[in-house]
């Protein structure tokens, strides 16, 4: 069984769980369903308490794909949920990922 088989088959159970969700989507970056992957990546980033890393993740993955501008815009969104969270190092590494992304 796949990782990605694995991942689904938990989620069956826990439908819900961030943390499933985040590897599921991670799992279908990793095998090119980006579009699915981004579905997941939002829908974490609006949820009751938005899942920061799923900020970064998205705007890494999307700025790969040439999709500079929504990568920005994870970012700009994700920063300050990082921060209200009480998470200073997110929010240092996704501002310094997106003055990599503004410099280029």
């Amino acid at each position: 069984m796949s990782r990605l088989e694995q991942i689904r088959k938990m989620l069956a159970d826990e439908p819900d769980d961030i943390f499933l969700n985040y590897a599921l989507a991670l799992e279908l970056d990793k095998g090119g369903d980006h579009d699915s992957s981004l579905e997941l990546f939002e829908k974490l980033t609006r949820a009751n308490t938005p899942y920061v890393p799923a900020f970064f993740m998205a705007a890494q993955m999307l700025n790969r794909l040439g999709k500079v501008e929504e990568a920005k815009k994870f970012l700009t969104d994700g920063i300050p949920v990082a921060r209200e969270q009480g998470n200073s190092h997110a929010a240092g590494e996704m501002s310094e990922f997106l003055e990599m992304i503004n410099d280029s």
